[in-house]
């Protein structure tokens, strides 16, 4: 009886609708007017979304509070922009000029954001669909095993009272090539920009954490993640945070989902199993990336 009842539940998961979607940056009402277009209904249908959720768009706290509401029909991976609103909420980092999202400070049901924010992985993977769904990337040198393991590490200090001490260390550019001797902060720094800011890599996985144009301006010795021969050949691999993309990945069965809704362009949906996209037009003004 169990069996056949996990066996079912597993056929309905799969055979429920799954949206995957870009950077939000709290350009809600983008959000809602493409859950329209494919019409989203969070009883029967899942939504993932690959990071970045809030930030630098007019509506963070509109976008986050929605997103709350319907928590249990969606997939949430953590993107560089949400670690640092987390990081801000917890007195760690200072926020800045251009952050767009004091206003989830000031509402009544903060803490339950913040809260539920922090609980979110660095990668979601649902080996029945076949899917894997990161924010920026996963290095050349990891299965996904190996990138499940690593992203597990970062979220167990993430949930625990580490979490502030982390945020302190989070940031910087070094070390910029993982090894398995790393550890305490380097390591778990490390390990956080691979999954939330990684573009440009080297076969050995050294990453390039300054360029954010197209692969046609790939640094000397350096290529997109996506292009190296790796361990993920047999896995569809979706991830956002290179808007300048602008979703046009050649690589068979990665699938880039950011295209640069709070610059002006498109918010865009990944319908999973037929890997159809369906695009929003932006209302933000048109800005470099």
């Amino acid at each position: 009886m169990t069996s056949q009842y996990n066996s079912k539940e597993n056929s309905d998961k799969v055979n429920k609708r799954a949206f995957a979607i870009g950077d939000i940056q709290g350009c809600y009402d983008e959000f809602m007017q493409l859950l329209d277009k494919i019409k989203f209904e969070p009883s029967s249908d899942e939504l993932w979304i690959a990071g970045d959720l809030i930030n630098r768009g007019p509506k963070s706290l509109e976008t986050l509070n929605y997103i709350y509401s319907i928590k249990s029909s969606v997939k949430v991976v953590l993107g560089n922009h949400d670690l640092h609103f987390l990081a801000v909420a917890s007195g760690a980092r200072q926020k800045k000029k251009s952050d767009s999202f004091n206003n989830i400070f000031e509402f009544s049901g903060a803490d339950n954001l913040i809260h539920w924010l922090q609980q979110q992985p660095l990668i979601h993977h649902d080996q029945k669909r076949g899917y894997a769904m990161v924010h920026a990337g996963i290095p050349p040198q990891w299965d996904i095993s190996t990138a499940k393991a690593y992203a597990d590490e970062v979220q167990q200090v993430l949930t625990s009272e580490q979490s502030k001490e982390f945020y302190e260390h989070m940031y910087g550019n070094h070390p910029d090539t993982w090894s398995d001797s790393l550890v305490g902060m380097e390591r778990l720094r490390t390990i956080t920009n691979y999954f939330t800011r990684m573009r440009f890599c080297t076969k050995n996985g050294q990453v390039d954490l300054i360029n954010k144009h197209d692969p046609t301006h790939s640094p000397s010795g350096y290529k997109p993640w996506f292009e190296f021969k790796s361990q993920l050949s047999h896995e569809k691999i979706i991830f956002g945070h290179w808007a300048s993309l602008m979703g046009k990945v050649t690589t068979p069965n990665i699938f880039g989902v950011d295209t640069g809704c709070v610059w002006g362009e498109h918010l865009t949906a990944l319908k999973l199993d037929s890997d159809k996209c369906y695009r929003q037009k932006s209302n933000q003004v048109k800005n470099h990336k």
